[in-house]
């Protein structure tokens, strides 16, 4: 089974980027549908690293509905520009546990123009062709709440609260363009005082 999304989003690259390897993102997505708790000691992570981390899915934010494994990587060997997430986990117990493969990954680039390009494929199966085309729909169906879902939040991602890497490092970006600036328009005026004296 093969479900793929592609849509605009109304914010800069980085700052889908963020989002896509945010738990809290991907919380506020499936809602009121699901949401998840976490299983490890430490809770959710900010920004899901590399590796394997253990969740239970809750159905409509609020009944435990099994057991499941978010497992992350981030592949290199990408075209300039694309950023992306894989997660090859899947439920262990509960309803999704029926999938018994689960290859979902998300990618981000700059479209030209402004805002981001976002790519969503999942490939799913039970391992049985009737099961698999009983839970296509179902799964479609999710994969465009959640397509909307993003495109609601995403332009309320591009702030950087003052204090964060992302801010800072804009700041610096843009000192760095003032003082630029600066140097050239100085550079102009001494050579324009030169030329009226």
């Amino acid at each position: 089974m093969r479900v793929l999304l592609k849509i605009r989003l109304d914010c800069d690259p980085d700052a889908a980027w963020r989002a896509i390897r945010s738990p809290a993102v991907l919380r506020e997505v499936v809602a009121p549908w699901l949401d998840f708790a976490s299983l490890e000691a430490g809770g959710l992570p900010t920004v899901w690293p590399e590796g394997r981390h253990r969740l239970r899915p809750l159905a409509l934010r609020k009944w435990p509905a099994g057991e499941e494994v978010v497992d992350i990587a981030y592949p290199d060997g990408l075209p300039e520009g694309v950023r992306m997430l894989r997660d090859g986990g899947g439920a262990i117990t509960g309803p999704l546990a029926a999938f018994a493969r689960w290859d979902h990954r998300m990618a981000v680039s700059a479209l030209p123009g402004g805002g981001t390009l976002y790519r969503d494929r999942l490939l799913a199966t039970t391992g049985n062709a009737l099961a698999d085309a009983a839970c296509w729909y179902p799964t479609w169906a999710f994969w465009q709440w959640r397509g909307a879902r993003l495109k609601a939040l995403a332009p309320g991602w591009a702030f950087d609260p003052p204090g964060t890497w992302d801010a800072v490092r804009a700041e610096a970006a843009a000192a760095a363009s003032a003082d630029a600036a600066a140097g050239g328009a100085s550079g102009k005026g001494a050579s324009g005082d030169g030329a009226s004296a």
